[in-house]
């Protein structure tokens, strides 16, 4: 089922095989139903400052750093970057309207395809934008024994956030791997374009209102259409990465 993403994975990379030994998460959209808050507080953000960022175009922007969200906005709106102090009130309303909201639930098939992931010996990652303090507190609150702090990168570790392939090439630093030893699980454009940037093979979950050839534009490597059919596939596409 998988067979023919997997060989032009392998093709294009020059490799022989995929060695799997972990698994990199992006972790709004993906593990948590977070987005729609996201781009709402995004889109009431801009308003406030006179400034427009619909919804959908927010789901565009997904996986930017803040300050990169606000540029791309500022310059197309104003004609110039927005200046630090303004990036920091603008960045502060939005985490404030964000957290004015119900928090999100685990996203459903998240849970369960990390647990089978865990059976079969793989180190779960997650690479995010999030600069959230209490990340790992409410990661390890919906995902028990799962996350560590060595083993993220988050806003606070880059340089240069998605697409830029330095979050998911810092992932692979952290965990000493290689780039055929491990698979990256995305549904964002941009964080698609990172994880193929890195030369890792990149699952596509569609969780959100883009059209799938947004993510497919990007590269990915396979395309589902949410974590539930993830959890419900892992196991076949874990034996055909296998035996690669």
């Amino acid at each position: 089922m998988y067979t023919n993403a997997i060989e032009n994975y392998l093709k294009q990379h020059s490799y022989h095989h995929i060695h799997l030994k972990a698994v990199l998460f992006d972790m709004d959209g993906v593990l948590f139903n977070s987005m729609p808050n996201h781009a709402r507080a995004w889109n009431e953000a801009m308003k406030h400052y006179g400034m427009h960022l619909s919804c959908e175009e927010a789901y565009l922007h997904e996986g930017r750093t803040g300050a990169s969200t606000i540029n791309i906005v500022s310059q197309r709106e104003r004609g110039h970057d927005a200046t630090p102090e303004e990036i920091e009130r603008i960045y502060h309303t939005k985490t404030e309207i964000f957290n004015s909201y119900p928090k999100a639930e685990r996203m459903p098939g998240a849970w369960e395809a990390i647990r089978q992931m865990k059976a079969d010996g793989l180190t779960i990652m997650v690479v995010t934008g999030s600069g959230q303090a209490s990340l790992l507190e409410r990661l390890n609150r919906n995902f028990p024994d799962t996350f560590r702090q060595e083993l993220m990168v988050t806003a606070y570790d880059v340089k240069h956030g998605k697409p830029s392939p330095e979050p998911y090439l810092m992932a692979l630093e952290k965990a000493g791997l290689h780039p055929n030893e491990a698979i990256v699980v995305e549904n964002a454009p941009m964080g698609v374009h990172a994880g193929v940037a890195a030369g890792i093979f990149t699952v596509a979950v569609n969780t959100g209102p883009l059209p799938d050839r947004v993510l497919l534009d990007e590269g990915a490597n396979l395309l589902l259409p949410s974590m539930l059919a993830l959890s419900e596939q892992w196991e076949e596409l874990y034996k055909e990465l296998g035996e690669e």
